[in-house]
């Protein structure tokens, strides 16, 4: 594989770069959109281009008109933080023009030592009416998880943690250490790997995981990409942090192997990265306002910081590279209705270096 670090240059409030490891002529620059945020989570795009920011202390806040506003459009008071807990993903419902669905990750207070997710409608700029969709995913202080996005088959998809207890990865009988797969009320899909079977929860999709916080479906194959945390401490040698191609009723290896190794009956992951670089979320670009980002898959670098930025062809991996290494901790990386790729900073989360305007949402667009 072939590694890059991109430039920078300081111009105003802007950053202009020249990508490389795709060999384009073609430049970007990266605008600060939002600034003074605390440890935004995950956003959700609204149909008319609006954002919904989570933020972990469990406040939930709108930008509008090309400004973030000042309050919360909402405070969820169940939300336990504790280092990687609290407040985590968010998404909307396929069909939100009409139903008015958002979907919210948490670490629970009530329900302590344990994720939800619930749902809401949102209307009026708020949210109200809150529905338990799942409960019972096991959550700590480490390893809470805890990314949601529906894919491509209308199907809410759940990353979870093994929340520091790893013999639970392989543990059919827990939802930790998994990706699972729901109907939009919560209910569990009949064509799930384990319906049925004696033991196992019928809501997973793939186990043997460690922290999945990534997920993304490649445009055109609508195959599951997902990036995860790999040991660290007593665990194993440091890194093995890892991209899969997740398929159904897989058994990805945590605790059995990790890193490269390999077993018999578990996978190996596509791409492995030691030392440590602590991957978050993920996201494949389609479009023509970043054309040399096309078909790119990326995810972002906590410990390692920035983006990385991977050209692949089909499920082979041609090139990567790190981008935009110069702001910290990232956590958040989506693509907007506007063809822009928006990324959040993270350096408030107790382990970055924050800078007086941390944390941030910041968009990379074309130089124009």
């Amino acid at each position: 594989m072939k590694f890059g670090l991109a430039c920078a240059v300081l111009i105003l409030a802007s950053v202009a770069c020249s990508p490389g490891g795709g060999g384009s002529a073609t430049g970007y620059r990266v605008e600060t959109v939002a600034t003074g945020l605390e440890v935004p989570w995950a956003i959700a795009f609204l149909p008319n281009g609006d954002m919904l920011i989570t933020e972990r202390p469990g406040r939930v806040r709108l930008y509008t008109n090309g400004q973030l506003q000042a309050q919360p459009v909402f405070t969820l008071a169940d939300t336990q933080v504790s280092s990687e807990g609290g407040l985590m993903g968010i998404c909307l419902h396929p069909n939100f023009a009409t139903d008015h669905y958002v979907y919210l990750a948490y670490s629970s207070a009530t329900d302590a030592g344990y994720d939800r997710i619930v749902r809401y409608s949102y209307l009026n700029s708020q949210l109200t009416g809150e529905t338990l969709i799942l409960s019972g995913i096991p959550a700590a202080q480490f390893h809470a998880g805890c990314r949601i996005k529906f894919g491509p088959d209308g199907k809410l998809y759940i990353t979870t943690g093994e929340a520091t207890e790893k013999n639970l990865a392989q543990d059919l009988g827990s939802l930790g250490g998994k990706i699972l797969r729901v109907n939009d009320d919560g209910s569990v899909p009949s064509d799930n790997p384990f319906v049925g079977q004696q033991g196992a929860r019928g809501e997973i999709w793939c186990y043997g995981n460690r922290n999945p916080q990534g997920i993304a479906w490649q445009p055109n194959t609508n195959t599951l990409w997902e990036a995860e945390h790999g040991p660290s401490g007593g665990d194993a040698p440091d890194g093995g942090d890892e991209v899969n191609i997740i398929e159904k009723g897989k058994n990805y290896g945590w605790p059995t192997i990790h890193h490269t190794q390999t077993a018999a009956g578990m996978e190996s992951p596509l791409l492995e990265y030691t030392p440590a670089i602590a991957p978050s979320a993920a996201m494949f670009y389609i479009g023509t306002r970043l054309p040399q980002f096309d078909g790119n898959f990326f995810f972002t670098r906590l410990k390692g910081q920035g983006l990385q930025r991977v050209t692949v062809s089909g499920s082979n991996v041609i090139d990567q590279e790190t981008i935009l290494s110069d702001y910290g901790r990232v956590r958040e990386v989506i693509q907007g209705p506007d063809g822009a790729i928006y990324f959040t900073t993270s350096n408030r989360d107790g382990r970055g270096s924050p800078t007086a305007d941390d944390d941030r949402i910041l968009r990379i667009v074309p130089i124009k």
